[in-house]
């Protein structure tokens, strides 16, 4: 009998009540797979998504129009290296790695040697380290790729206070930027000791009304107009949107998206919507600003793997401080 492991599945599209924690069969890695014993997860906006099946857009994507076809969640991980398949030479038993691998809300996952698995940064716990993947990357990204940030420049994060935008202020940081965090008035002093140089309490004051204007907007609320986005933006300034408010059930942000691009080209600006791609070598850029205390995780709550349910529902509040983990 082959050896099992917990695993969260969800069968059918809902609310968390649908999650299931169940005995599997633990996976057996091939020849270029690590198998990695999971001691934490993160739970992400992309998690609430894949269990909801909204927008519906998402369910084409997944392959599953009226039931989910991949019954397994999350992304994010952190543990220890079970064993290796015999292909692999970089990783051993007893590596303490993290990364991202479909279905990390288990208890074992497996992952290429080449996919999204590095070695976890000295200092940090599994906790710290799980939170890292998804929205680090989603942030540098953004940032880096879309926003094509430069040293010098001007930034305004809105929703700096969240997992995405906890790291999009320091990451700015790093590129030598000066940067501006819209947070709500309980995390003010969090966004300024990441090293914002400017906060904007949301409920006291108009980020776009200030007069100031920026090279980038990092959006990851999606609660502003054009007409908001474009009065802050420089001239060829770039609005990157991650994620956000789903204005659409059927197309989420599409819609929205498209409309911005199209008033954008009028204005001569640029919009982007950001669909991370997480990449091994994205992954060790973050792991060595983790190494060099340039970047640091901000975890809000913690939740055992069978609390997973209402770790998902504390996410849909869209009020997380940071990330929320899964720990086992």
């Amino acid at each position: 009998m082959n050896a099992t492991m917990r695993a969260v599945r969800h069968d059918r599209y809902g609310t968390p009540d649908v999650l299931q924690l169940r005995q599997v069969e633990r996976p057996v890695p091939d020849a270029n797979q690590v198998l990695v014993r999971v001691h934490a997860a993160a739970v992400n906006p992309v998690e609430w998504h894949r269990l909801t099946g909204t927008p519906y857009v998402i369910r084409r994507r997944m392959g599953g129009l009226r039931r989910p076809a991949n019954p397994r969640l999350g992304t994010d991980f952190a543990g220890t290296v079970e064993a290796v398949g015999a292909e692999v030479t970089s990783f051993r038993p007893g590596d303490e790695v993290f990364g991202a691998a479909d279905g990390s809300f288990a208890e074992y996952v497996c992952v290429r040697e080449q996919g999204s698995v590095v070695p976890m940064p000295a200092g940090l716990t599994f906790e710290q380290a799980a939170s890292v993947p998804v929205a680090a990357i989603s942030a540098l990204q953004g940032l880096r790729d879309h926003g094509r940030l430069q040293p010098g420049h001007q930034v305004l994060i809105n929703g700096a206070s969240g997992g995405v935008g906890t790291f999009a202020v320091q990451i700015a940081k790093t590129y030598g930027a000066e940067v501006t965090g819209v947070c709500g008035p309980q995390n003010t002093e969090l966004v300024r000791s990441l090293g914002a140089d400017h906060v904007i309490d949301y409920t006291r004051e108009d980020a776009t009304r200030g007069g100031r204007r920026y090279d980038v907007l990092l959006d990851t609320i999606g609660t502003w107009s054009w007409a908001r986005c474009q009065r802050v933006l420089q001239p060829r300034g770039s609005l990157v949107l991650v994620g956000g408010l789903q204005t659409n059930r059927l197309t989420g942000p599409l819609v929205r998206w498209r409309w911005f691009r199209l008033a954008a080209r009028l204005r001569a600006r640029t919009v982007r919507l950001l669909q991370a791609h997480l990449t091994k070598a994205d992954l060790e850029v973050v792991r060595e600003l983790l190494e060099t205390g340039k970047l640091t995780p901000v975890i809000d709550r913690r939740y055992k793997l069978d609390e997973i349910a209402d770790a998902l529902r504390y996410l849909g509040t869209r009020h997380a401080r940071g990330k929320v983990v899964i720990t086992l």
